[in-house]
């Protein structure tokens, strides 16, 4: 004897469901996306091509007129030779490069030794260091930066290039950034070379340290474009003319022309070139410290 079925369960056709496929998305989405990718290339991007036309025109070409032209009809150089005769460029490009050197080679030595302190080393009051480079990224350097000045001159660094890079030697973001890249290393490789004689120095230099080569790449961009952006702790430090770093000096061309906008412009492409190669020298470790950062394995 057979059982009772439902009348129409057993031939009912299954209900049909909408099958969901991560990371497919349609057309719509593609264009929706590509149009919000122009539009951020184009804020980001624009400025930036607006100032190398700029600098590029010469004193013939109307740049206030209500239409200016993107392109400049008759390119020249002219406007970074004036630059170049006006203040003196190279030594305030060399200033600023030997600022960001001392603060990128700081900034490496220092973080990274913190961060593997942090991150691998078993000590008393690790959390309440930790929790202090936390601390002091809340503060903005607005709020010390008259107790640095005062500290700077009793060393007697005042209207000194090593007075302008010796607070920027350490920053609490890069050693946050080492030590997070630190803790993404197994524990068992550690206790591995623990087992086998190795000591903390050892365990840097051999284990950590080659791991963590991209963080330490963006630790270097970081330092050197705050080191060569940096405005207001040189202008406060320096007195001089002949130690002014390069963004310090570029304020002479507004002080002196500024009714020309092609030689400000000029001046800003030159102190954007050194970044730019820092970057395109980088960039492949770059991205392979951004990984590192947010992929934990």
């Amino acid at each position: 004897m057979t059982g009772a079925t439902r009348p129409g369960g057993a031939s009912r056709p299954p209900r049909g469901r909408r099958r969901v496929v991560w990371g497919v998305m349609s057309t719509r989405e593609k264009v929706v996306r590509y149009v919000l990718l122009v539009v951020v290339l184009f804020i980001t991007i624009g400025p930036f091509l607006w100032q190398l036309s700029t600098s590029l025109k010469g004193a013939g070409e109307d740049i206030y007129t209500a239409n200016p032209s993107f392109i400049p009809t008759e390119p020249t150089i002219e406007n970074y030779l004036k630059v170049a005769a006006a203040i003196p460029v190279w030594r305030y490009i060399g200033n600023s490069l030997l600022v960001a050197a001392i603060d990128v080679f700081g900034n490496i030595v220092f973080a990274t030794l913190a961060g593997f302190a942090l991150a691998r080393l078993q000590w008393r009051y690790r959390k309440v260091v930790l929790g202090l480079f936390l601390a002091t990224l809340v503060l903005p350097g607005e709020a010390t930066i008259i107790s640095q000045f005062v500290t700077v001159k009793d060393l007697g660094l005042a209207d000194n290039l090593v007075g302008v890079a010796l607070p920027g030697m350490i920053a609490a973001l890069n050693v946050l950034l080492m030590f997070n890249a630190f803790r993404q290393i197994p524990e068992e490789i550690d206790q591995a070379a623990v087992m086998d004689g190795a000591n903390a120095m050892q365990r840097l230099r051999y284990i950590a340290l080659p791991a963590v080569q991209g963080t330490i790449a963006v630790i270097a961009i970081f330092s050197f474009i705050g080191a060569w952006d940096d405005f207001l702790w040189p202008l406060i430090v320096l007195q001089s003319p002949q130690n002014l770093t390069l963004t310090v000096g570029l304020q002479y061309l507004q002080g002196t022309f500024a009714t020309d906008q092609r030689m400000i412009a000029a001046g800003t492409m030159i102190a954007f070139i050194p970044i730019a190669v820092i970057f395109a020298v980088l960039q492949r470790f770059f991205f392979k410290g951004v990984e590192e950062g947010g992929v934990k394995g």
